[in-house]
């Protein structure tokens, strides 16, 4: 069968869906990965077809980053996605072309939140869809939405939540498909409505990238088999020996970074984790824009630009971070405590969650950060408590084989559909 993944966003955003377009290939699937050009070689080395989204990555997060920046409850959402609903109609119209267009000759199409064309694409085929999400997005009353984790509620409050988030999200994004189907066919799409919780009905399932030991997943329509891990392959890829003299040097140091978002004043950021680091008797392999002709004055870091999480962080004592999905699962796979330093929206609710698990410290948002809460923070991280919690998490999730078990759901759905649809 020829399947489509379309996915929108960040590496952290697009690697779990090449890691399920890899098990798709090895099912004998052909596989064609819509994304944004940045990442066409990482697709291209794992043997998938890819088919290009326009538009600047870079300059599309910033912008995104800057109106949805700490987004943590309800009023704040919505100012965040009435800003963010002009910045992607501007930039979508044509990313909604590729997208649909990546969707043509398809037999099935699985699609990202953010690439909710797909849903429509797939009805306008005729072919089987799957919304494959990085975060629980299913409604539940166990939880509320991620985008509201900060605030505890009632279970019911906690099922709205995550209707609102829908809503919100759908809205951000419906504006732009509007605009393309009608340029292309003179008409809004049949049925044109939230496709968020249409999954479960006829040709539409739901699975997400998450293991059910950090999140529980009740709902009975969405598929939860743990993380999509991308195993990358370590063959072509060599470790700086700068590097692995500083991690052998001493003890295992941990890992400084703030993900996608720009720093406004890194020369400051980096003067205040250079005194926490200082402060906390600890050294540090520090992801940070900086100019390397200073980087002698910092004997406790070294700087880092692209590493591998998956090759570096087995070998560190804990990990500073934004609170990406991504970068939040590599954690706790690799079974090391972390202090999360939340920018907006979602990180809000894994630096909750990983303090919640009894595998990290509480969460310093981005703006409350200063050199004795960053201090405070990681030596709570390095608690023997936080790191025996974290190496329990850590033999659960790599008991799981999320990417195969999800790629495997999705080719009973499709056989299913295809041959109902026959008949």
């Amino acid at each position: 069968m020829k399947i489509s993944l379309l996915t929108t966003g960040t590496r952290g955003d697009t690697q779990p869906y090449i890691a399920l377009g890899v098990e798709l290939k090895k099912l004998g699937h052909s596989v064609k990965l819509a994304g944004f050009e940045n990442y066409r070689q990482l697709v291209e080395h794992h043997h998938l077809e890819f088919h290009p989204i326009k538009g600047d990555l870079e300059k599309v997060m910033k912008e995104m980053a800057d109106a949805s920046i700490e987004s943590d409850g309800p009023l704040k959402f919505f100012t965040s996605f009435k800003k963010m609903k002009p910045i992607i109609k501007d930039k979508q119209l044509g990313m909604q072309r590729d997208l649909f267009e990546a969707c043509e000759g398809a037999d099935a199409i699985i699609y990202h939140p953010g690439a909710a064309i797909g849903h429509f694409a797939g009805a306008h085929f005729g072919v089987p869809t799957v919304l494959a999400t990085p975060f629980p997005m299913a409604a539940t009353k166990e939880y509320p939405a991620l985008i509201f984790y900060r605030t505890r509620w009632g279970r019911v409050t906690n099922f709205l939540s995550h209707k609102v988030f829908e809503f919100g999200f759908w809205r951000t994004v419906k504006g732009s498909i509007a605009d393309f189907w009608k340029d292309r066919f003179g008409t809004l799409p049949p049925n044109f409505k939230n496709p968020y919780n249409e999954f479960g009905k006829g040709e539409h399932a739901s699975i997400v990238s998450l293991s059910p030991h950090v999140f529980p997943v009740s709902h009975t329509h969405t598929k939860c088999y743990g993380y999509w891990f991308l195993e990358e392959d370590m063959k072509e890829w060599e470790p700086p020996r700068e590097l692995v003299a500083f991690i052998k040097e001493g003890p295992p140091p941990i890992y400084i970074g703030f993900g996608s978002i720009l720093e406004e004043n890194p020369e400051q950021t980096i003067e205040l984790v250079s005194e926490a680091l200082k402060n906390s008797g600890q050294r540090g392999i520090v992801n940070l824009p900086v100019d390397l002709r200073n980087i002698h004055k910092y004997e406790n870091m070294y700087f880092v630009r692209n590493v591998p999480h998956t090759w570096l962080f087995p070998k560190l004592a804990g990990v500073v971070h934004h609170g990406g999905a991504g970068t939040s699962a590599v954690t706790f796979r690799s079974g090391i405590p972390s202090v999360v330093i939340p920018h907006g929206n979602d990180q809000f609710a894994w630096g909750k969650r990983s303090e919640e698990l009894g595998v990290g410290a509480p969460p310093i948002p981005r703006k409350e950060l200063t050199v004795n809460r960053l201090t405070e923070g990681i030596n709570h991280m390095l608690s023997s408590a936080k790191i025996e919690r974290a190496h329990q998490l850590e033999d659960k999730i790599k008991k799981e084989h999320g990417a195969r078990d999800a790629a495997r759901f999705i080719e009973d759905f499709i056989k299913k559909n295809t041959l109902h649809k026959k008949d």
